[in-house]
């Protein structure tokens, strides 16, 4: 399926009415808002960063989004986007803050620890899995991107922003909440982490 000028999808989609060009299939609103949630990351970091900080800030804000998006629809956050984006972000801090580097390798450690431990313990009390490892690697990238300081901000911000899209949803659709309902975590993981990295000192 194609939407108008490859160069220019977003108008291309509108100007065509959310059809395919050549076969006239609908197509859904969500290629066109994937792409201006990328352009929007893209200019946030605009407005945080310049030079290699604002190339390697737009690849860890589009990485989340992809990893976002993925664990919304599918329930999963797949190794071959969590584990380069740690290994991004211990090579981010290498090249600008050399002698923090340790705090960032311990920042990754405390981040996949936390939660594993989280994880293990739930399964041990209930019985059955609340939370996935791959919630632990995203953490532990986050870690590796802000340091061991951040990690515990950046746990509590995103169940913050769990809790409070699970509670709006639940009063828009006026769907009862009960402790069995699944929740993807990581989408609020990444919202924290990408806050975090661009916004920090609002939060300290």
């Amino acid at each position: 399926m194609r939407y108008g000028n490859r160069f220019l999808p977003i108008f291309g989609w509108l100007l065509l009415g959310g059809r395919c060009r050549v076969c006239a299939t609908p197509i859904g609103w969500q290629y066109p808002a994937v792409e201006l949630a990328a352009t929007a990351i893209a200019l946030w970091a605009v407005a945080e960063f310049s030079g290699w900080l604002l190339w390697v800030s737009c690849a860890l804000g589009w990485v989340l989004m992809a990893l976002s998006i993925i664990d919304w629809l599918c329930s999963r956050l797949p190794d071959a986007l969590t584990l380069p984006l740690l290994l991004l972000g211990l090579a981010v801090a290498a090249v600008n803050w050399p002698t923090e580097l340790a705090d960032h390798v311990f920042g990754a450690v405390v981040g996949y620890s936390g939660l594993a431990a989280i994880a293990w313990a739930y399964r041990r009390l209930r019985g059955f899995d609340g939370l996935g490892l791959g919630d632990a690697k995203l953490l532990a990238a986050g870690g590796a991107w802000l340091s061991w300081q951040a990690v515990p901000l950046a746990l509590l911000l995103a169940a913050i922003l769990a809790l409070a899209f699970v509670f709006a949803d639940r009063a828009v659709r006026r769907v009862p909440l009960c402790a069995t309902t699944a929740v993807a975590f990581g989408p609020y993981l990444a919202a924290a982490i990408w806050l975090i990295w661009l916004n920090g000192s609002l939060f300290v």
